[in-house]
Parts: C-alpha cells; sequence; structure tokens
C-alpha cells in the first residue's frame, strides 16, 4: 500500500517570540516492511535548519533555530510511504517467554534496535509491581513469545477505555493503570512496563495508522492523529515486531513507522524551549491518505 502523509503542527504564542529551538523527529526511520518516497519539512516563519543526525535510538533527529519575532509558528512535513508488511502469525515454533528473555541477556548486537536497549526501566516506564503482575498472567514463561504478546494486546484493549480526556503527556503508567482510562500513549507505556518486568526486551514506536471512515462517509482530510504502539523482540529469527494495544492488532499494512526509542521521551515528534511571555497554543492536523 502507498500512503501520503502529511503532518502540521501550529504553535500560536500570546505575545510575540524573539527565539525559538526545536527538536523534530519527524522523518521516518528505514524499517523491515517500510519504503520512504521522500521527505520535506517546511517552517514557517523561515528558520535555520540543521542536518538531520541519527538518535541513540531508530530515530532521525532535524534540529531548527527561529531568531526572528514572531507570534505563530508553523511545522509541516510531508512524505510518501510504501508498505508491504504481513500481521505476524502464530507459529508453533516461535521461542518461549523464558527463552526469548533468557536470548536477550546474551545478544551481542550493539546496534540502536539492540535488545539490550529495552531491556530496562526508562525515564517514563519504570517497572511497576501491579503492572508486572497483570502482565505476567498472559506472558507465562512456557508459552510462545507471539502468542503471549497477541494475548496481552487484546487484553489492555478489552480493558481499558480509551478516554482522551483523561491523561496527559506526563502521565505515569502506573497512574493510567490505575485509571484503566487513557490514550495510546499510556496503553504503550503499561505495556512496555510490563513486558519488561517479565525480561523482555520492549520498545515504544512513534508513527500514524490508517483509519476508515463510515460505511458511505468520505475520508476526512486532516483528522487523523500521530499513534503509538509497541515493539516486541521475539529473539533473534523473528526479530521485532509491533503490537497495538490500542486497537487488539499486531503492526501490519495501515501501520506507519516513524520512529523507535525506550518510551515517549526519547521520540517525541517536537520538543524545544523558546523565549517570550504568556503561554501557547497547539494545534495538530494529521492526514493518512492511500494513494489508490
Amino acid at each position: 500500500m502507498i500512503y501520503d502523509i502529511s503532518h502540521s503542527t501550529r504553535f500560536r504564542y500570546a505575545s510575540p517570540v524573539r527565539f525559538a529551538r526545536c527538536n523534530l523527529r519527524l522523518k521516518p526511520i528505514d524499517w523491515d516492511g517500510q519504503r520512504i518516497a521522500g521527505h520535506r519539512v517546511t517552517v514557517t516563519p523561515r528558520a535555520t535548519m540543521g542536518a538531520t543526525r541519527h538518535g541513540g535510538y531508530p530515530v532521525n533527529v532535524t534540529r531548527i533555530v527561529i531568531d526572528q519575532p514572531s507570534r505563530e509558528l508553523l511545522i509541516e512535513s510531508r512524505f510518501r510511504v510504501v508498505v508491504d508488511r504481513a500481521l505476524p502469525d502464530v507459529r508453533p515454533e516461535d521461542p518461549s517467554v523464558a527463552e526469548v528473555a533468557a536470548a536477550a541477556l546474551v545478544a551481542r548486537d550493539l546496534s540502536p534496535s539492540a535488545p539490550a536497549n529495552y531491556l530496562f526501566a526508562s525515564p517514563m516506564v519504570p517497572i511497576e509491581p501491579d503492572i508486572a503482575a497483570w502482565c505476567a498472567q498472559e506472558l507465562t514463561p512456557d508459552r510462545g513469545i507471539v502468542e503471549a504478546a497477541y494475548a496481552l494486546t487484546r487484553r489492555i484493549t478489552a480493558e481499558f477505555r480509551y478516554d482522551g480526556d483523561a491523561t496527559g503527556l506526563e502521565t505515569t503508567p502506573a497512574e493510567a493503570f490505575e485509571k484503566r482510562h487513557g490514550v495510546c500513549q499510556d496503553f504503550a507505556h503499561v505495556m512496555i512496563s510490563g513486558l519488561r518486568a517479565a525480561g523482555l526486551p520492549a520498545a515504544y514506536v512513534s508513527g500514524y495508522l490508517r483509519t476508515y471512515p463510515p460505511p458511505g462517509k468520505p475520508r476526512l482530510v486532516g483528522a487523523d492523529a500521530t499513534h503509538a504502539w509497541v515493539m516486541l523482540w521475539c529473539g533473534e529469527e523473528r526479530g521485532w515486531l509491533g503490537f497495538d494495544p490500542t486497537n487488539a492488532c499486531a503492526m501490519g499494512g495501515d501501520h506507519i513507522v516513524t520512529a523507535v526509542g525506550r518510551d515517549y521521551a526519547d521520540i517525541s515528534p517536537i520538543d524545544g524551549i523558546f523565549l517570550g511571555r504568556n503561554k501557547q497554543t497547539i494545534h495538530v492536523s494529521v492526514d493518512v491518505a492511500p494513494v489508490e
């Protein structure tokens, strides 16, 4: 499948901002099952844009600097992506949860996607005993790794409720777990915490998901959103497979990967600082358009 992706972020400031510096993590990475066919970022007002560099994890980072007074900052990212990825299947020969945990400890890979990078607690995802115990019910040591991942994915979808007003960017996995409400970031963080507690390498994925309009209704342009899900290392043979606890499914042809890190803090689409007074407002518009 071919998609055209546009991602627009508009900052409006209560008073003119004299200086702003932002890190952009909007250029998609190369990942199994997808191919990027061009990427372009435009910034208004005109900004000084540094070279895009690779982060410590599978993420592309571009720094921009705006040094002219402005009440508004518009950052637009556009790219085309070709996705050819099948849903992971459960196989009789899959390693068990215990075997994957043991293999992760002796893996000699030192690359940004090495399983060792995603085994332990990270700034936004501590190991929580209550989450560990709850997830362990699905992550029994002798269960096949892919079967276990599917089971945990579906359980989170079934027992948690999507609620955009229940949590914020700084909500901890423990808070989201207690509420059983939240958004994709919360569900991903909860699942990652439980997987790591079981000794399994688990990463946070930022990207996009194709959405389908109701039957008989047109697709709404700009009404999509960024999405987050989980990448689980399933042993040397199967490698990294994606699981989406918001939608009770695995990563397939409708998922587009932008970046992979330990948690949201590693791969937030935009962060930075500005020099100015009073508050700012942010409006984000995303469009995931299939190319017929």
